[in-house]
């Protein structure tokens, strides 16, 4: 999966953090690394403590990563960027963890771009920073998303004022392109409409 986007080098002098806990969608987390990390960005794994968190595959447990700093211990000031991948439990966890809901919030207050794929968008419900945003998901959190004010679509990509959403793995071509590109244009100013 190779597009003109990461061949350029469009991320150089970007860094992105990843923010995942234990049952994480392993392929999300595996596929927007990699594709980043070719488009030229640093790439920093962001846990809810330090150690290792295990990946799975669906419903079987998968590998386990070595994470980079705390969620406690950074802040989107740190980053140019941030990607959330799905899985169940993941985004479960970290929505009631306070200090990885404070660091999700961050990106959208300074409006930087932010790409969450699958279940992930469940911790943007909890920061409460989608209210007039477009956006997709697996399917289960179309009600979860509405009721936080967002506009549930069901489509393979949308992006919506640096914020890009898919709805699972089948999308991650799509995902990472569009991620590529927001985190290479920077920051967005709110929109009102």
């Amino acid at each position: 999966m190779q597009n003109s986007a990461n061949n350029s080098k469009s991320l150089q002098g970007k860094k992105i953090a990843f923010l995942v806990t234990d049952g994480f969608e392993q392929i999300e987390l595996t596929t927007p690394w990699e594709q980043i990390k070719l488009a030229g960005a640093e790439t920093e794994l962001i846990a809810l403590e330090e150690g290792k968190v295990h990946g799975f595959n669906h419903l079987d447990k998968g590998d386990a990563f070595q994470v980079d700093k705390s969620v406690a211990d950074v802040s989107a000031d740190d980053y140019d960027g941030l990607v959330l991948p799905g899985g169940v439990a993941n985004p479960d966890a970290l929505r009631t963890d306070e200090n990885a809901v404070k660091f999700v919030r961050g990106f959208f207050s300074e409006h930087k771009p932010v790409a969450a794929i699958c279940h992930a968008p469940w911790t943007l419900v909890e920061a409460d920073v989608l209210k007039g945003r477009k956006l997709t998901s697996w399917p289960s959190l179309r009600t979860d998303i509405q009721n936080a004010g967002g506009n549930w679509v069901d489509q393979e990509v949308v992006v919506d004022q640096g914020l890009v959403t898919s709805r699972k793995p089948d999308d991650l071509e799509a995902f990472c392109s569009k991620a590529i590109e927001e985190f290479a244009e920077g920051k967005h100013q709110r929109q009102r409409t």
